[in-house]
């Protein structure tokens, strides 16, 4: 068998590093976050070594698999939908909202397909959550998932398989309110059923796992109903007021559909969809957003309109600033967008 051939960031590491391994790591996901700091395209495999990108896997994968399916994290945490491959916006979320360590983050799910940087996405993520453990928490996707993500090499499309196939499905802050990608689910009598999942999986058509990543609201039906995706099932403003009072949950936060503002709330402001992917795939006009979840467990959002999401220097050289914008009670920011880079609206949980 061929000896593995050191990357390069191995050749040149500090001689006094190689005798601590938490100096080490520390010092490969520092260099990885700032090289994808520096970014601009073409391609996170320009800048990387395809086995620093594996190594980097096989430590997510580790991590990732000492974690419980259903993370329990503590507010006052920033809660970010889809990103779908669009790693510009999510620098500019960083850059705007705060990065980590000084500001804890949790990623609801999709972070690869449809936009052209899901690579580097990815990478960036699994870095950050690496280098800061107790700060940054990724959910999984339905498209975290093998049918769904054919674009990489064949190495590193199954090696990410292996990381994706092990992240938490959903989360839970401050006991009260209860975050995945897609929705609730008929199937979950008992929270404490999530601890009996068996990870590595793949995500089946129907089910607890699929209902989590797949699952929409849907006003329009009653109880759950067959998913005319094909996975899952839409659920009706009765099943959730029964599911939160079951659980004992104040709000279900989820991601998993383009919303034209950014943020919309559902059934009695029970549920909110948060989709963070502005401008989605160069074809939809609709704003992004994130939540932020304060101390008090109060929320708001950072709303990112979609002609006003520029260049990452051009974020850096303006500044970035928020304005009062208040929310109607349907979810959607009211009034014309401020000239700034994003809006702020503010609502009582």
């Amino acid at each position: 068998m061929a000896e593995r051939k050191p990357a390069p960031s191995e050749m040149k590491m500090p001689e006094e590093l190689r005798v601590d391994r938490a100096a080490v790591e520390k010092w490969l996901l520092t260099e990885v976050i700032e090289k994808l700091k520096r970014w601009s395209p073409p391609y996170c495999q320009r800048l990387f070594q395809e086995d620093d990108l594996i190594e980097l896997c096989y430590r997510a994968r580790e991590a990732f698999w000492r974690d419980n399916t259903m993370l329990t994290v503590e507010a006052p945490i920033k809660v970010c939908g889809d990103i779908h491959g669009q790693y510009e916006d999510l620098l500019a979320i960083f850059d705007i909202a705060g990065w980590p360590p000084a500001t804890r983050y949790l990623f609801l799910g999709d972070y690869v397909d449809r936009g052209p940087f899901s690579l580097e996405c990815i990478s960036m993520l699994i870095a950050l959550m690496l280098a800061y453990p107790d700060k940054i928490f990724l959910l999984r996707g339905n498209h975290e998932s093998r049918p769904v993500n054919m674009q990489y090499s064949v190495r590193l499309y199954e090696t990410f398989q292996t990381v994706f196939y092990v992240m938490p499905l959903c989360a839970v802050i401050s006991n009260r309110i209860m975050c995945m990608h897609g929705g609730i689910s008929e199937d979950l009598s008992d929270l404490k059923q999530l601890e009996r999942i068996e990870r590595p999986c793949d995500i089946p058509d129907i089910g607890v796992i699929a209902d989590l990543t797949w699952a929409d609201p849907d006003d329009k039906v009653t109880g759950y109903v067959e998913s005319p995706r094909g996975a899952a099932r839409i659920f009706g403003k009765d099943a959730l007021e029964a599911f939160c009072k079951q659980h004992q949950l104040e709000l279900i936060a989820r991601a998993h559909q383009v919303v034209q503002d950014g943020f919309l709330f559902f059934g009695d402001r029970m549920l909110v969809t948060i989709f963070s992917a502005p401008f989605y795939c160069g074809q939809f006009d609709n704003s992004g957003a994130i939540m932020d979840v304060d101390r008090d467990l109060k929320i708001s959002f950072h709303v990112f309109r979609p002609e006003l999401i520029k260049k990452r220097s051009e974020f850096i050289a303006e500044g970035a600033t928020n304005t009062s914008d208040k929310a109607n009670p349907d979810g959607a920011a009211t009034g014309a967008p401020p000239p700034a880079n994003a809006s702020r609206a503010t609502t009582p949980l």
